[in-house]
């Protein structure tokens, strides 16, 4: 092989190597920020007041308690609403041709409107 084709090949396998080197190392750096910044669950925080065994899901009340809040506002706002079908507007006089005519020959003629 030529000297050319060996270097292009070796630029190649550089710029390749550095873009993979570059991945790997933002991947570890991602794996690394999440153990450190994950929180931290012990036991002890799980249990309910009261017993020895851990709550499945300590937030289960507050989901509850806003799921009926959501559809208390909605029935309320669905007993105040005043939304009824809308009525097909009355067809105009002059339709949008004539309209535009009639606007033309009067800019033509110099008539601004009845005095």
């Amino acid at each position: 092989m030529t000297d050319l084709t060996l270097q292009s090949l070796e630029i190649t396998a550089l710029g390749m190597g550095l873009v993979f080197g570059a991945i790997i190392l933002l991947w570890l750096m991602m794996i690394m920020l999440t153990a450190l910044t994950a929180e931290k669950e012990s036991p002890a925080d799980e249990l309910i007041p009261g017993s020895t065994e851990p709550d499945p899901d300590p937030q289960a009340g507050f989901k509850a308690q806003a799921a009926a809040l959501a559809v208390a506002l909605a029935l309320a706002e669905q007993g105040q609403s005043s939304a009824r079908p809308l009525s097909t507007p009355p067809t105009a006089l002059v339709s949008a041709w004539q309209l535009g005519m009639r606007t033309s020959q009067r800019s033509q003629t110099g008539s601004r409107g009845r005095r």
